[in-house]
């Protein structure tokens, strides 16, 4: 999952975009890695007026190359437009368990990074961000204060160049040429 911010136990997976027809539907575009996995977290949590309140969709479906959906008990199209442009967070205990080698992108963002190259090893900050590349996921690590630099930094997320995750450490170790 990619645009995650973790607010009181919750992630962003998604947002309410605009309203769709007339009988309280909205266009739903999703975080999640694959975009209908949306609909399997619920309830939805939505920050209205400064305060997370609670919805559940009771029928939902793809339309064009987006989602839509029926938000329950809200049949009417300008009630459903109140709900709109906000954020869809959900609890992430409601997130399904991983293997030990598999993260979710929440859980990279803000580990110090670690760089072991000829035989020293330096920090080169912390992540900031995941990108999206088709061949692979990318790092971005942006240098801070006890860094050895302030630059930024886009590390392949692969085998070979991410030696070590360590949640518990809050650290990345990696093997890249910190001039690159």
């Amino acid at each position: 999952m990619s645009n995650s911010e973790i607010v009181q136990g919750t992630l962003v997976v998604g947002r309410i975009s605009a309203v769709f027809g007339v009988r309280g539907w909205v266009k739903v575009m999703s975080f999640t890695e694959q975009a209908s996995k949306i609909f399997d977290y619920q309830p939805w949590l939505v920050d209205r007026q400064g305060s997370l309140q609670s919805i559940q969709v009771d029928e939902w479906k793809s339309h064009g190359d987006g989602l839509v959906a029926h938000l329950k008990g809200i049949d009417d199209r300008d009630v459903a437009r109140s709900w709109c442009q906000t954020d869809i967070r959900v609890e992430t205990a409601l997130l399904p368990e991983l293997n030990d080698s598999d993260f979710y992108w929440h859980q990279l963002e803000k580990l110090a990074v670690y760089n072991h190259f000829e035989n020293t090893v330096q920090r080169l900050g912390v992540v900031t961000s995941l990108l999206e590349t088709g061949a692979n996921d990318v790092i971005v690590v942006a240098g801070d204060a006890d860094s050895i630099d302030r630059r930024e930094r886009l590390i392949p997320y692969s085998q070979q160049y991410v030696l070590n995750i360590d949640l518990g450490s809050q650290r990345i170790d990696v093997a890249w040429d910190p001039d690159f």
